[in-house]
């Protein structure tokens, strides 16, 4: 099981309220599961989708990745579990402006403490995934939008993570782009890649093969689409 969770809860405390933005969640997440969760505002999609990236840890509950609690971990092991774990893709694309696409997608492996010739390797191979050699040594600002969403992609399986978890990643898109990018995970999960796809958006959940729905803090429904 790569993914599991039971009865995680993350309580915030407002003044004299207890805000339970995730209140008891069960989950499983299989190796190469394509998984949309969806939530309106306010459901706790958000702060679950930062306990499944070890962004934050949760109130009580465990959870195990890839069969190792990482429920109560300190800050610098869960920086290192992200580091080599998890690939994110964010709706803004957060990439260097002044850096080109290959050093933007080769930030994670410096980090990792990857060899010269090993980061030249991995950097060719993702950028090779998501269709973007030709565009290497272009900067973000010579990039389509669509463009530079795919350099986020193979910054995020550069590290050949466990998991890939993409936060409203057709977010700023056209629709065009956006449906290209949904069919480059796709491609992703099919060569073996597991992909959690945070959206509120039925088209793009529509492209994974499982959707969570989450609503004030609990999973509403967990179905299998495809």
């Amino acid at each position: 099981m790569l993914i599991h969770m039971r009865k995680i809860k993350k309580h915030f405390e407002m003044g004299t309220q207890t805000i339970r933005a995730v209140d008891g969640v069960d989950l499983d997440v299989e190796q190469n599961e394509y998984m949309a969760l969806m939530g309106p505002s306010g459901s706790g999609k958000t702060t679950f989708m930062t306990i499944i990236g070890c962004l934050d840890t949760p109130t009580s509950g465990v959870y195990e990745l890839n069969e190792r609690d990482v429920t109560e971990l300190p800050d610098n092991v869960l920086a290192h579990i992200r580091n080599k774990e998890i690939g994110f893709v964010f709706q803004t694309f957060n990439l260097l402006p002044k850096a080109s696409a290959f050093q933007n997608v080769e930030l994670p492996l410096i980090y990792g403490g990857f060899n010269g010739k090993e980061r030249q390797e991995r950097v060719w191979e993702a950028l090779h995934a998501v269709s973007l050699e030709d565009r290497a040594h272009h900067r973000p600002n010579e990039l389509s939008g669509g463009q530079r969403q795919r350099v986020a992609v193979a910054r995020a399986l550069v590290n050949k993570p466990s998991i890939i978890l993409a936060d409203e990643p057709t977010g700023n898109l056209d629709s065009k782009s956006g449906t290209e990018i949904m069919e480059v995970f796709d491609s992703l999960n099919r060569d073996g890649n597991t992909i959690i796809v945070v959206t509120h958006e039925d088209h793009i959940a529509r492209f994974c093969n499982r959707v969570v729905r989450i609503r004030d803090g609990l999973i509403e429904s967990d179905d299998r689409v495809r």
